[in-house]
């Protein structure tokens, strides 16, 4: 599968009339090779000649890493730490010079050489070989990545089950009184032990940070489900509230999108009318996902059935987005993309509405684009009776 991307990529590279591509982000490294690795201040950078061995380039605490996760990268040159005595761009620009690249083509994905985190400064990579001459061409792997294989989507599917297990148990231990995190650790854990006890002694998990499994809140609760990015919340979960769910699960470092909006006790008059209307437009939206149509028109649809209730005040994005290996990707559910559909691209599926001070309604899916319409891979109940806690 990796070969057969960089091969891909290859093919690109003699198309455009490019001598090697240089890539910075840590997810096109993953997506080539199957080497994942914590990015922090310290520099990478993934070297692709168009017929020589690839080159990985970066800190010496990769060094041994490296070898562990994927045989595909020929070359590994490092330098001691960032900053150092002689700066990791200098030290990019002699292994350039080294691979031969020194007044060649060469396409990037950064023109400054570095992904930029965590307060990195430095010289760009362009200013420190004045010779080669850099060509933008991020769109090279982003592109290969909107439209995935059936290995892919067989990853994404099993991430919605894990995905599923894990708000099944978050469902079922959310109860008055107990604050958000405390129901979120409980089920991710639970949902984790026995994906990993099912799936066997090879699973790992490939990206940095959280469960293998995860269920969670991130703060939406009560009057907070009205922010749609909330981070956390002082207040226990109480009778009456809505709360708005996310789950997933990292399966090959692809993930799947699974939200719901559900309600603590008895709901009233008023929640029912703003489920109802955030339900209808995702049947919208969802109806709308087919070959051929455009990534705007699911938005317009979506869009249309909370217009007509005069409720536009409360829209606060767009329908949805591509997911993969990352959470968001291109293309985007948006007024604005009129990117065609293609069987094998992957979506999240979720219009929202939000009354500041009263509450959120938000429901996602994950939906894939089939030969002949779309099929939603997460399979959680979408009803209110079944997310009446």
């Amino acid at each position: 599968m990796y070969q057969k991307r960089i091969d891909a990529v290859r093919k690109e590279l003699a198309e455009r009339g490019l001598d090697a591509l240089y890539l910075t982000n840590g997810i096109s490294f993953l997506y080539l090779t199957g080497y994942s690795y914590i990015a922090t201040e310290r520099p990478a950078a993934l070297v692709i000649p168009i017929d020589d061995e690839i080159t990985f380039m970066g800190p010496l605490l990769e060094v041994d890493h490296i070898p562990l996760r994927t045989s595909l990268i020929g070359r590994i040159r490092t330098y001691p730490d960032y900053p150092g005595q002689k700066h990791p761009m200098t030290h990019f620009a002699y292994f350039l010079r080294d691979l031969g690249l020194s007044n060649k083509v060469i396409g990037i994905d950064n023109l400054s050489g570095a992904s930029g985190r965590w307060g990195y400064r430095g010289s760009p990579i362009v200013k420190k070989m004045p010779k080669a001459r850099f060509v933008e061409a991020r769109d090279i792997v982003e592109n290969m990545r909107i439209v995935k294989s059936s290995e892919e989507i067989t990853l994404i599917r099993e991430s919605a089950k894990w995905g599923n297990l894990a708000h099944t148990l978050l469902q079922e231990f959310t109860s008055p009184g107990l604050w958000d995190y405390d129901i979120a650790m409980r089920a991710s854990l639970e949902a984790s032990l026995i994906m990993k006890k099912t799936l066997g002694p090879e699973y790992q998990a490939w990206r940095q940070g959280g469960s293998p499994a995860s269920a969670g809140f991130r703060g939406q609760i009560g009057s907070m489900s009205a922010i749609p990015h909330a981070l956390s919340t002082k207040v226990k979960v109480k009778k009456g509230d809505v709360v708005i769910s996310g789950a997933s699960a990292d399966v090959g470092g692809y993930n799947s999108e699974l939200e719901r909006t559900m309600i603590v006790g008895k709901p009233t008059a008023k929640q029912k009318r703003f489920f109802r209307v955030m339900l209808n437009a995702q049947n919208a939206a969802l109806a709308a996902f087919k070959p051929g149509a455009k990534c705007s028109d699911v938005d317009r649809k979506a869009s249309k059935v909370i217009q007509k209730v005069g409720w536009t005040r409360l829209m606060r994005h767009h329908t949805g987005h591509g997911i993969g290996l990352e959470g968001h990707e291109p293309p985007w559910l948006d007024i604005g993309d009129n990117t065609i559909m293609k069987p094998g691209m992957v979506f999240s599926c979720e219009p929202g509405i939000y009354e500041p001070g009263f509450a959120g309604f938000r429901h996602s899916d994950t939906v894939v684009i089939t030969e002949d319409g779309s099929e939603r891979i997460t399979y959680y109940p979408r009803d209110l009776e079944s997310l009446t806690i």
